[in-house]
């Protein structure tokens, strides 16, 4: 007999009332990480997001701050959302961190820094296939919000 379980019940199961489990998003614009962080929201995580941080702080990209601030600003804001992180972990508490973790040396300091702290982590990697990227990248260009703070265009996606 074959059981179907999905992913949120696979995470689940790695759940320990004596170790924080931190779940790392790690995937392209659209891709889906948003979605599912607040899926883990609803059944009791804490949600650290690295754009609506940026978007709280410093408003519009483009519009409220310089575009060649945005680098900066998520610098600010990674080190926000770590100090959050390891007093969240030292709680106990579950987390999930809605970032696109496209650099393999910024997901390995996350790593390191709940292992530090006395965490767990998994890291979850969504991957869409090209044509329905795109189409939810359209959908996601009609919204000006922390979660679509820029357009992502085709030179974006094939770069």
């Amino acid at each position: 007999m074959t059981e179907k379980i999905s992913v949120t019940d696979l995470i689940d199961r790695e759940r320990d009332r004596d170790c924080a489990l931190v779940v790392l998003m790690c995937g392209i614009a659209g891709s889906g990480k948003k979605t599912f962080s607040q899926l883990l929201e609803q059944d009791g995580y804490v949600r650290l997001s690295i754009d609506e941080d940026v978007w709280s702080a410093h408003g519009r990209y483009g519009v409220d701050y310089p575009v060649e601030r945005y680098r900066a600003y998520l610098d600010e804001a990674h080190a926000r959302l770590r100090t959050k992180l390891v007093a969240l972990i030292q709680h106990k508490q579950q987390v999930v961190v809605d970032s696109s973790f496209w650099n393999r040396s910024e997901r390995d300091r996350y790593k390191q820094l709940v292992e530090d702290a006395g965490g767990k982590w998994r890291l979850i990697y969504l991957n869409v296939h090209p044509d329905e990227l795109r189409k939810r990248l359209k959908i996601r260009s009609q919204r000006f919000d922390a979660n679509a703070a820029f357009p992502i265009t085709e030179e974006m996606l094939t770069a």
